[in-house]
């Protein structure tokens, strides 16, 4: 069987090629005439290293120009930390960590791409030496280290530095929410003697609260003797009632008999009567002219033998 030789069809080739490129740039037109962005993001397009104008915030836009380059921007709220030793008018050094929660302003997210760039640019170039300089310099405001641990202290320096941070960056493009501050790390001697000055403190309140105590107890004792005085007076008011009334009707019977001289008479009759109810017989004479008619004569017992 004879070799037969291979016929190449130039123009099929090429019709094929044609296609294939076609279908290509069709694809690659395809893929670039919309743009997603993401949530919490704002994106930026750049033509022929000319930056656009126009603000792309979340979601789907088409059509969009196929040979813009995109830059995207995360616009959610972030957190920086920055820690520097602060010098105080007394010549000491104070360690001071802060925290500043910032985010970019979408509306300059252009002007943020020509004059600065990307957003970690942002921060490093203007956020960062302008936090680290107002640290340094809100500690020179302070005249003692110490006063870095007063309340009024941390709110001025905390207000101060929003407020300057937020007044120089927001031509930048950052928005600044908060200050915060961390932690404030004293000289090692100072931590020492506000330690010894806290334990001074606990031990003042400590005896203050024995104090109370003490006081406390005193004042039940004084009133629990108070009420027992008071139940004792009133018990020997009672018993002078009594006595009184026991005294009343004794005055009435004596002023009853010296009134009456029979009385005594029909008294000592009823004692004679008791009397010789006794075992013991005895005789008793008596003078009937006495007011009192006591016994003369005792007979019997004894006498009697």
């Amino acid at each position: 069987m004879d070799n037969q030789p291979i016929v190449i069809d130039n123009k099929l080739i090429t019709r094929v090629v044609a296609a294939v490129v076609v279908i290509g740039v069709l694809l690659w037109l395809g893929s670039h005439l919309f743009k997603t962005v993401p949530v919490g993001h704002v994106g930026v397009a750049t033509l022929f290293g000319s930056v656009r104008d126009h603000i792309y915030r979340e979601g789907l836009h088409i059509p969009v120009h196929p040979l813009y380059k995109w830059h995207l921007y995360d616009a959610r709220q972030k957190t920086h930390k920055e820690s520097a030793e602060v010098p105080s008018q007394d010549q000491l050094i104070t360690q001071m960590e802060v925290s500043v929660q910032f985010r970019i302003n979408q509306e300059m997210a252009a002007q943020i791409l020509k004059n600065t760039g990307t957003a970690t640019a942002l921060r490093d170039v203007h956020l960062v030496p302008l936090l680290r300089g107002m640290v340094r310099d809100q500690g020179k405001t302070i005249k003692r280290a110490e006063d870095f641990f007063l309340d009024t202290t941390v709110e001025q320096l905390k207000a101060s530095m929003t407020a300057g941070l937020q007044t120089d960056l927001s031509a930048k493009g950052l928005i600044v929410d908060k200050v915060i501050i961390r932690d404030i790390r004293l000289p090692k001697f100072i931590m020492q003697a506000i330690e010894r000055k806290k334990e001074r403190e606990q031990e003042a309140a400590r005896e203050k609260a024995e104090l109370e105590r003490y006081k406390t107890e005193q004042q039940k004792k004084i009133a629990s003797a108070q009420a027992e005085r008071q139940a004792a007076e009133e018990e020997a008011a009672r018993r002078r009632l009594i006595a009184d009334a026991q005294a009343y009707e004794i005055q009435k019977i004596n002023d009853a008999v010296a009134n009456n001289p029979a009385y005594i008479k029909l008294e000592a009759l009823k004692a004679l009567q008791s009397i010789s109810k006794d075992p013991a017989a005895k005789i008793y004479f008596l003078n009937s002219d006495s007011p009192m008619p006591l016994p003369l004569m005792h007979m019997g017992g004894a006498e009697s033998k």
